[in-house]
């Protein structure tokens, strides 16, 4: 197994490239495992506290699924703090093999990959308008992350973490708060671009302003801005949250892949 990709590894990722988008993006960056055969097998865990993402060929044989699981434990992965994002076959093995060792693995999250070609804009208007993130808002915004990642369970940081990342999105210039009639902040949602994809992402409204449509309307005028810079549209969604799911299709985003969490 190398330490590197190269196009070998992107032309592999070609086949999954809305589930494995993230795997995409953070195979080019610095990360702390970086393994790769450049045929069936890529391995990458950037940095704490995000999952271990392994991409497999769909006819993964148990021999190479077991080289993956193998890899996984020489590299101290294989404990009660890291998770791994995977494709359902190589989650059923994984939690079986890791039980003969006495390790206790589940699947923790089922995520839905879609994509939005022609957004629709939302039946019903929210009051109020995106406002862009500025410098000024790191603190506001370090809040989002902190409430977004404590809902969910997915890339807990501490607060240092949460300023960190504030200030690198606001940096990055694409994310966004939807502001109230009143003048607050009351949302998020950000985008990312990556070859011809962006994805959506931090998308979260504050417990006490919900159902007030302000998600949906955010999430559609960021989509409309990720078309407008010539990119295609894709996020993830916990595919056990109707709600979200509901609201996204709303909007027009379709159904393209799945895969799991497990840990």
């Amino acid at each position: 197994m190398d330490h590197f990709v190269d196009e070998r590894d992107y032309k592999l990722l070609e086949s999954d490239k809305y589930t494995f988008f993230v795997l995409r993006r953070i195979i080019d960056g610095s990360c702390k495992l970086l393994l790769s055969d450049h045929e069936r097998l890529i391995i990458c865990f950037s940095t704490e506290p995000f999952p271990t993402w392994i991409w497999t060929a769909d006819d993964a044989t148990e021999e190479e699924m077991e080289k993956a699981y193998q890899l996984v434990v020489e590299n101290n992965l294989m404990d009660k703090e890291h998770t791994f994002n995977i494709k359902y076959e190589l989650a059923d093995y994984f939690i079986k093999r890791a039980l003969k060792d006495g390790i206790h693995l589940s699947l923790t999250t089922n995520l839905f990959a879609y994509d939005c070609p022609n957004p629709i804009k939302p039946d019903k208007m929210a009051e109020g308008e995106v406002y862009k993130c500025e410098m000024k808002d790191k603190e506001e915004l370090a809040d989002f992350i902190e409430m977004f990642h404590d809902e969910t369970g997915v890339g807990q940081m501490d607060r240092k973490g949460c300023l960190e990342h504030a200030e690198f999105k606001i940096k990055e210039g694409k994310t966004y708060f939807w502001t109230d009639a009143g003048g607050n902040h009351v949302g998020t949602c950000a985008y990312t671009l990556k070859g011809e994809l962006a994805s959506i992402g931090m998308v979260f409204t504050r417990p006490e302003h919900r159902r007030k449509h302000f998600a949906e309307n955010l999430v559609y005028q960021v989509t409309e801005m990720a078309k407008a810079e010539g990119c295609l549209p894709m996020l993830y969604t916990d595919a056990d949250y109707a709600a979200s799911n509901a609201c996204y299709e709303k909007i027009g985003y379709i159904l393209q892949g799945k895969l799991c969490t497990i840990g």
